[in-house]
């Protein structure tokens, strides 16, 4: 008899105090910065590469993902080939990819910038009027916002990332 309470008590307790969690966390990157509170902007717009304007408005209900970048930033070069294979990772259904060059040089450098690194999942996008870096804060290059479905900024990564890192993949794919 006192084995068998002994037992019920240690499954009892076992029951209790175990619990066990199955949330993905915010993978541990030094310049990956989650907001509390998701960040409400005014229109958000720039153009492609016909001139036409893509406002981010339009893109509710996706998951997405503004990179500004320059082709003078050394960084920038690490980092995009792996935003580009992120723009074709079967992971995600909803993900929209906008690379935006805000460093104020022609297109063709631009073109050729995507040529040498093979970027080919990307297309590219220009601030013309280059007031983005401003309405959003930026402090420099590469800075990646990441929009959430409702159009509003859930985080940043101030600086390079590899966006093919399993950790920040599982993380990002709960917001797909």
């Amino acid at each position: 008899m006192k084995l068998l309470t002994l037992k019920i008590i240690i499954i009892f307790t076992y029951l209790i105090s175990s619990s066990t969690c199955y949330a993905i966390q915010q993978p541990k990157f030094k310049n990956l910065l989650v907001h509390k509170d998701p960040i409400k902007h005014k229109e958000i717009a720039f153009y492609n590469l016909n001139n036409e304007i893509i406002n981010l408005d339009n893109y509710k209900n996706s998951l997405v993902i503004i990179n500004f970048w320059a082709t003078w930033c050394a960084p920038c070069r690490k980092e995009m080939p792996s935003l580009n294979r992120l723009q074709v990772n079967q992971n995600f259904k909803n993900l929209r990819i906008f690379p935006i060059n805000v460093g104020r040089e022609e297109i063709s450098k631009s073109k050729q910038f995507y040529n040498d690194l093979k970027i080919d999942n990307l297309k590219v996008f220009i601030d013309k009027k280059n007031n983005l870096p401003n309405e959003l804060s930026l402090v420099g290059l590469p800075t990646t916002i990441l929009f959430n479905k409702a159009g509003e900024e859930f985080a940043r990564i101030l600086g390079p990332i590899d966006f093919e890192d399993q950790k920040f993949i599982g993380w990002l794919k709960t917001f797909d």
